[in-house]
């Protein structure tokens, strides 16, 4: 078989990230777009305040939220195309074989075939113009994505956008005057607190459980499974959370979404007593920017911190090394600044203790995840933090991966995405998975027809492979060393 006629699994991959992008093109010349308009209720809520049902203080009467929440919670159910992989019959005569194989299967370290894959999830919708969050896994790598609504209707769905490092993703549904959640405030989630999972587990019909919070700013490390650079901080409930309730909604009795259902922690992957939401101030922000600028404008501080429930003898050796006393809790140890970091520009060290960002308090790094993931480049925020036992102040100007504070959006006219390094020879260089190719040895490639020509002009010798990571700053070459045999 000839590797040429093996491009289908890179060129699924490509046209789905140029659906992404043109769908969010459409889109974006609304600046509102996908925003919730403060003070503005949507017709679900109709009935809810003033209800004799209302839950208040002290009440354990669900109905009225349940009733409010249910309409905007949405079932998406997911397809992905076959993806045919030929067999390796013409591998020794391919000098190509053996980086990209037959399809590429070796390039991406990918499997020879690959069925139809279908799955199913749950979304919340946040705009009465259909725009709604879920979690980027429900609809990633997705060739077509479908949403039925409560009342049974269904609508084709466009991918917006999507954080792996969140885990959650925007897509939107054509229409008007749809139900939607209004946002409440996660800050003021308080533990022991009612809240309600709305959702569809196991592809049953719309799902109401209850429970309460009995955690904040947990991490799972769950994240770093699909992102770079994972931001965990959840709120852990014991409201019933199974297989399909992802990316659906966590809500308080006065029917206000608090967060959106996550993941499970669990021994047999269903429901073993706790659950995990990403807080809505956290989702607020990153829907905002997926929206706006097609990819979330993500902030770094500039510092490394150790992990939490640190043995004793570890948190010895990092009082010697750092010369400093440090009890786990009381706010977050400062490791490293890097240079050029918006930390030590702004003349943090090593052994300080950050302690508040903009009067919030900071006790573990999950706190310090949640607050930094609230701001974009170029924000300025208030670090207070204790050196020596002395407490102090500085302003940090918040910067991105690249070190500047340049907004940065998902808009180029193309390329080829690989979706999966694999354990082809990709993976003998540092490139990583969601790299888009924009150019092999000098020549941009806008599709996948082009970089086939590209590399059919290639017998030996060294390929450049140019391109970029959707969301960050700055353009990346991974050399590669072919040779004929």
């Amino acid at each position: 078989m000839n590797w040429k006629n093996g491009l289908v699994i890179v060129g699924i991959s490509a046209t789905t990230a140029l659906a992404s992008v043109w769908g969010y093109g459409k889109f974006v010349e609304n600046q509102q777009a996908g925003v919730q308009e403060q003070g503005k209720l949507p017709v679900n809520y109709a009935g809810f305040l003033g209800s004799p049902n209302n839950a208040a203080v002290g009440s354990i009467d669900f109905t009225a939220a349940a009733t409010t929440g249910t309409p905007a919670v949405v079932h998406i159910k997911t397809r992905t195309k076959a993806k045919q992989i030929s067999s390796n019959q013409r591998r020794q005569r391919n000098p190509f074989a053996d980086m990209f194989g037959d399809d590429f299967g070796d390039f991406f370290g990918g499997p020879r075939v690959q069925p139809e894959q279908r799955a199913s999830g749950s979304g919340v919708i946040i705009t009465d113009d259909g725009y709604i969050v879920t979690n980027n896994h429900v609809i990633d790598g997705a060739d077509e994505i479908n949403v039925t609504l409560a009342n049974k209707k269904s609508y084709k769905a466009t991918l917006i956008g999507q954080d792996p490092n969140s885990d959650l993703a925007v897509i939107k549904i054509e229409g008007k005057a749809f139900p939607y959640i209004v946002y409440g405030n996660s800050d003021e989630a308080k533990l022991g607190q009612w809240v309600l999972a709305i959702g569809y587990p196991f592809s049953l019909d719309v799902t109401v459980t209850a429970g309460i919070i009995s955690a904040k700013a947990r991490s799972i490390d769950i994240n770093g499974r699909q992102g770079a650079n994972p931001v965990e901080s959840f709120i852990q409930t014991d409201a019933a959370v199974n297989p399909g309730n992802s990316g659906g909604a966590l809500i308080n009795t006065s029917g206000e979404l608090v967060g959106i259902n996550s993941a499970i922690a669990s021994p047999t992957g269903s429901y073993a007593g706790y659950s995990y939401a990403i807080p809505v101030n956290m989702v607020k922000k990153i829907v905002t920017d997926i929206v706006k600028f097609g990819t979330v404008q993500r902030a770094f501080i500039g510092i490394s911190y150790p992990k939490e429930n640190l043995t004793d003898e570890a948190k010895r050796e990092l009082e010697k090394e750092l010369g400093t006393a440090y009890k786990e809790g009381e706010g977050v140890l400062i490791t490293d600044t890097p240079e050029g970091g918006a930390a030590a520009s702004a003349g943090l060290k090593k052994g300080d203790i950050i302690t508040k960002i903009q009067g919030v308090a900071i006790a573990t790094g999950p706190e310090l995840q949640e607050q930094v993931a609230r701001y974009k480049p170029g924000d300025k925020v208030a670090v207070q933090y204790k050196r020596a036992g002395k407490e102090g102040t500085v302003n940090i100007t918040l910067k991105n991966k690249a070190g500047n504070t340049d907004i940065v959006r998902n808009d180029v006219p193309g390329g080829v995405v690989v979706k999966k390094v694999g354990n082809g020879l990709l993976s003998k260089s540092r490139m990583e998975d969601g790299f888009v190719i924009t150019g092999i040895n000098g020549k941009e490639i806008i599709n996948v027809d082009e970089l086939k020509i590209a590399l059919a002009n290639i017998k030996s010798g060294t390929i450049r492979i140019d391109g970029f990571y959707p969301g960050f700053e700055g353009r990346y070459t991974y050399p590669l060393q072919i040779s004929q045999e």
